[in-house]
């Protein structure tokens, strides 16, 4: 009788310490991150309306903002693709590749800045630069303006987005305009959203596993926050270099903007949000697997060899960073006309 109610309180107390253990996962992780809100956050400087969201997504989705007609900011941000385009590096103007993978354009708004290397400081300067960029859109700047000013229907919803001004149509407000609607495109409500909420239940055991791990070996370091990463710059390699196809020499990342030396092969951490979505992996696109991608990161960044269990874990982790994706019905684009600019191709 002894025995059995030895093993009773054994048993109810191994269960309190798994439920002390839980929440002080749960509370290790409500301290360093947060989830994805469910409403999109309003820009400085750019207030959003319903008529500047959907003029932005109109652009967004519109091939005609690049030289040829052909390529769309959804073309390398193919919102039903995770916000990517599923390419080592993006497909650009006459076939050109670009020089780095393409990052999600999710959740984007979170990010401290924008591009690998941190060179736009935030949505509305980055959509501006893939337009003119020659090897990406090509479209030389003044042309963005005559180009959307000469197709009467963009004339009027340019007017309606920015309601009072003599002369709407311009790269400037097609560059706000974009911005306000990426800001639209956030995943709320992924299994690690409810978790941080207080839903304990909303991980399996294999995920709150890999959180565990996650942050115990210190990838919690860098991703952290709403995004889980997005918020700060490292070095690729701190610890140990990966190979050539990974890092490769020629591209030293943010001293490209910075011209500091302490810059070299520094990039902006990426986010980690519906990462299952977003391979290939890296600033070079080269890895293809997950596995392969953690393995790499525990010896590049942090110096350790992951075992298989681990890695397992971390990535059962990773794919509750999954969230909701946005629903758009896409827009009908205003026609041209006979004076509209042709495609140079």
């Amino acid at each position: 009788m002894r025995i059995a109610r030895w093993l009773l309180l054994a048993a109810s107390l191994s269960s309190s310490l798994s439920v002390v253990a839980a929440d002080d996962l749960m509370a290790s992780a409500q301290a360093r991150f947060k989830p994805v809100p469910q409403s999109p956050p309003s820009l400085p400087g750019n207030p959003a309306s319903p008529a500047k969201v959907e003029l932005g997504k109109m652009l967004y989705f519109d091939p005609r903002l690049s030289a040829s007609h052909a390529i769309s900011c959804n073309s390398c941000h193919n919102v039903g693709l995770g916000g990517v385009d599923a390419e080592e590096t993006s497909i650009g103007h006459h076939w050109q590749r670009g020089g780095r993978n393409a990052p999600t354009v999710l959740n984007s708004v979170f990010n401290t800045a924008q591009f690998w290397d941190g060179r736009a400081k935030d949505l509305e300067a980055q959509a501006g630069g893939p337009m003119v960029n020659p090897i990406e859109m090509a479209s030389p700047k003044e042309h963005v303006g005559e180009q959307l000013a000469a197709i009467p229907g963009y004339v009027t919803a340019f007017k309606a987005a920015f309601p009072g001004m003599a002369d709407p149509v311009s790269l400037a407000n097609a560059q706000k305009a974009i911005a306000v609607f990426e800001a639209t495109l956030i995943t709320p409500n992924a299994p690690f959203d409810r978790y941080l909420k207080g839903d304990s239940a909303a991980l399996t055991n294999p995920q709150k596993e890999g959180l565990r791990v996650f942050m115990s070996k210190g990838c919690v370091a860098c991703h952290n926050g709403i995004n889980v990463g997005g918020g700060m710059y490292a070095a690729f390699g701190a610890v140990e270099k990966p190979g050539a196809d990974l890092l490769p020499p020629s591209d030293k990342g943010r001293f490209a903007v910075t011209k500091t030396a302490t810059d070299e092969y520094v990039f902006k951490v990426p986010t980690l949000r519906n990462i299952t979505l977003t391979a290939p992996y890296f600033h070079t696109g080269r890895s293809w697997d997950l596995r392969q991608a953690v393995a790499v990161m525990g010896t590049s960044q942090l110096g350790t060899e992951l075992t298989s269990q681990e890695i397992d874990n971390v990535v059962a982790f990773l794919g509750s960073l999954t969230g909701e994706q946005p629903k758009l019905q896409y827009p009908m684009l205003p026609p041209g006309v006979a004076a509209t600019p042709r495609p140079q191709l």
